[in-house]
């Protein structure tokens, strides 16, 4: 009965499925054609399209680039990958998932979810998506690393097994030893060789290597001074940084108090323009009343005046007619 045969997703050949790719169905051929590069904005690995292509960026940030304009940091993973608003996909839906982020136990950053689960921990530890991804590709390396090595072991072993016939003839080829009981007699007054004080000796490379030799241990008193040292700078910075803080908050606080002072006395001015204006207004209006007032009993006297200059003009007039 012949094995299930699955389609690959870029050429369309048949292969079972244990040979297509986990994430796009891609064979060995497709997945050499085209390289697997990870995303500028989310990090995640994706496969290219064209041979040709340098584009750097999945179909989702280019759906969402067109969407929304460019990403900017996520506020836990700090990632550019926030579309909308300040939180990245990844860590929306973690957040809803499992609750508040907490700290990363490898790169200290608070962007790692609680998934109350030991089996979704790496090695016991509660790691962040970047550090579970260099984490699983440095296994995988290491891995590969040791089958490269134990692949080499075993070509090595192979090699070393010589056959008969080049036993034979090695064995041919070797210069005859003189013969140890034809040797002449050692004598005994005369001192042994001096041993070389080179380091040609395999004790001497076993002292050199040996990492409790002084030479590692001022390399590693050396490091611990300067260990300490950085540690010192840094409890200085974060005073200093401290003291920018508590200088910034109070200077922000002045700020405040003087913006208040300054409001209310813009308030009180105002308050007290609009008083003052107010009654000269009411000036203006009586003094006007008084004006119109005057004009008025000047206007009634100028017309008294008249008739009492007409009626002594009448009255005189008659005078004369009557004698």
């Amino acid at each position: 009965m012949s094995s299930l045969l699955f389609a690959c997703s870029r050429c369309f050949s048949r292969h079972p499925f244990e040979e297509l790719s986990s994430g796009q169905q891609l064979c060995k051929e497709c997945r050499g054609a085209y390289p697997v590069v990870k995303c500028t904005y989310c990090r995640s690995e994706f496969q290219q399209t064209s041979k040709g292509s340098t584009s750097t960026i999945c179909k989702k940030c280019e759906q969402n680039v067109k969407a929304y304009g460019k990403p900017t940091a996520c506020e836990y993973c700090n990632i550019i990958a926030a579309f909308i608003g300040n939180k990245c996909q990844r860590c929306t839906n973690s957040e809803i998932k499992y609750g508040p982020p907490v700290n990363c136990e490898q790169c200290k950053q608070k962007c790692a979810f609680d998934r109350h689960d030991d089996d979704k921990k790496v090695d016991g530890k509660l790691l962040c998506w970047l550090c579970t991804l260099s984490y699983k590709r440095a296994l995988a390396k290491t891995k590969q690393g040791d089958a490269d090595r134990r692949h080499i072991k075993s070509q090595m072993r192979h090699s070393s097994k010589p056959n008969k016939d080049s036993k034979s003839r090695s064995h041919n080829k070797r210069p005859q030893r003189p013969d140890p009981t034809k040797a002449p007699p050692l004598d005994n007054d005369q001192p042994p060789a001096k041993v070389a004080r080179n380091n040609t000796g395999p004790g001497l490379i076993r002292a050199e290597l040996d990492p409790n030799s002084s030479d590692h241990m001022v390399a590693m008193t050396q490091l611990k001074e300067q260990i300490a040292s950085m540690q010192k700078q840094l409890s200085m910075k974060d005073a200093q940084l401290l003291g920018k803080d508590k200088m910034i908050t109070e200077l922000k606080a002045k700020h405040f108090t003087t913006e208040n002072e300054l409001r209310n006395k813009m308030k009180t001015a105002q308050k007290e323009f609009d008083s003052k204006v107010e009654m000269f207004n009411g000036r203006i209006q009586g003094l006007l009343k008084e004006v119109a007032g005057l004009s008025k009993s000047n206007r009634r006297d100028r017309l008294s005046a008249a008739k009492e200059s007409s009626n002594n003009s009448g009255s005189g007039t008659d005078s004369p007619n009557t004698q």
